[in-house]
């Protein structure tokens, strides 16, 4: 299946050295806009990382069509003050993120008010158990509980062409771990995307444009409403 590949990168960023490198340019805030017609922003400064792989990097789009601005987009026209942060790293494993996590965060102006989490994806591709993901991806949740960071997940699949073994061990992961850290989850970051040509690059695995927006359009309230069951502290 094609989302066997799905967070995959074509110009050898799995590799930990080109992660960091990335990561270092991919951590700025993008431009924060209103779009005409929409509410005024208000509210406290809301500042959000998006931690993940090459669906949030916005591989093979233009600048400014990664998921980072299309969530960006839609939480200050529905008035929330927030600036994201896309620190996506196309071909990043949970291995990699667990690695460049805490530098991550630890480079920022402040303490973000939310991180949006999402790999797994590469996980799946290069088969690597699903113990091992998980283990990562507890790993990095505990480093954000530690720093009192709230989190929303954004998850991922196995194909059953892995196996019923493989892909229920995997699938498991992300419930439970948000149940244990009492995170908000999205399950399938590509849901109502992946399979639809017109939604997606011709590698037939990542979103275009328009795929973005569609994930966006259901990943956008989850973040609002998480963002507003926080402390209203202005920064």
């Amino acid at each position: 299946m094609a989302l066997l590949a799905a967070c995959n990168g074509q110009n050898g960023q799995g590799d930990p050295a080109v992660q960091a490198n990335t990561a270092t340019a991919a951590t700025s805030p993008m431009p924060a806009t209103t779009p005409a017609g929409t509410v005024p922003v208000s509210g406290p400064k809301r500042l959000v990382l998006a931690f993940g792989d090459s669906l949030y990097a916005g591989y093979g789009l233009a600048r400014g069509q990664s998921l980072p601005d299309a969530l960006q987009t839609r939480l200050r026209g529905a008035g929330v003050d927030a600036t994201i942060v896309n620190a996506g790293v196309s071909g990043d494993t949970t291995a990699g993120g667990r690695r460049r996590l805490a530098y991550t965060l630890d480079r920022l102006d402040r303490r973000p008010d939310l991180v949006l989490l999402g790999l797994g994806g590469n996980d799946v591709l290069r088969q690597v158990s699903p113990a091992e993901t998980r283990a990562n991806l507890e790993a990095m949740l505990a480093e954000l509980d530690r720093r009192h960071i709230p989190v929303v997940l954004t998850g991922m699949l196995a194909p059953p062409n892995l196996g019923p073994d493989f892909a229920g061990r995997f699938n498991a992961i992300f419930p439970d771990l948000a149940r244990r850290h009492d995170a908000p989850l999205d399950p399938f970051i590509l849901q109502g995307v992946i399979g639809n040509r017109a939604l997606m690059l011709p590698d037939g695995v990542h979103p275009n444009a328009q795929g973005v927006e569609r994930i966006a359009d259901r990943l956008a309230p989850l973040v609002e409403r998480r963002l507003a069951e926080l402390p209203r502290d202005d920064r």
